[in-house]
């Protein structure tokens, strides 16, 4: 099997259902914006830091996959056949936050991303997320958007915040916090 088709060659593509629309769509853009995330947490799951969590961070990038096939079906296509997300992969998100929470000092300032190379991957993630929930927003603004995509995002970003403090204390890495300018 060829891997080009040259069909979106004049800049547009199919949904899952068939529908062609140009690459530049917001649903497009959501879920291209899912992708890149997907691939910044394949980076992050190959971090010798993330030893022990590879397995749920393969697990993210299946749900991601999930995410992906949702925000790329045509709407009303209902019976495209396609995985689908629960409310206990969101639990999920939060049971290994508070998992990690548990062994992390309280935060009490704003942390600025860095002090290590492995834990500036989790920031950049962290922001790809935020800005896939942003798109998956927006375009719920103009067509269905099931509520559990952005719950997801919503809960995923704040996981890869708490994975960042994580992967700085399993380094032995500095939190960098941020001190605002004094006048």
């Amino acid at each position: 099997m060829k891997i080009y088709t040259k069909t979106g060659d004049k800049g547009s593509t199919s949904l899952l259902g068939g529908a062609r629309v140009s690459k530049a769509h917001l649903r497009i853009e959501a879920y291209g914006t899912v992708d890149e995330l997907n691939s910044y947490i394949g980076l992050l799951r190959d971090q010798p830091a993330n030893e022990q969590r590879k397995d749920l961070l393969k697990t993210i990038q299946d749900r991601l996959f999930t995410l992906g096939a949702e925000l790329a079906t045509e709407p009303g296509k209902d019976k495209v056949v396609k995985p689908d997300l629960f409310d206990s992969d969101v639990k999920l998100l939060e049971t290994e936050m508070d998992k990690m929470e548990a062994d992390l000092p309280a935060l009490t300032n704003f942390i600025l991303p860095g002090g290590h190379q492995s834990v500036s991957y989790a920031h950049i993630a962290r922001c790809v997320c935020r800005r896939a929930e942003r798109i998956s927003v927006a375009l719920g603004e103009t067509e269905p958007v099931a509520e559990i995509v952005t719950q997801y995002l919503n809960r995923l970003s704040d996981f890869l915040f708490v994975l960042g403090r994580k992967m700085a204390q399993d380094l032995e890495a500095e939190e960098v916090k941020w001190e605002p300018r004094k006048k």
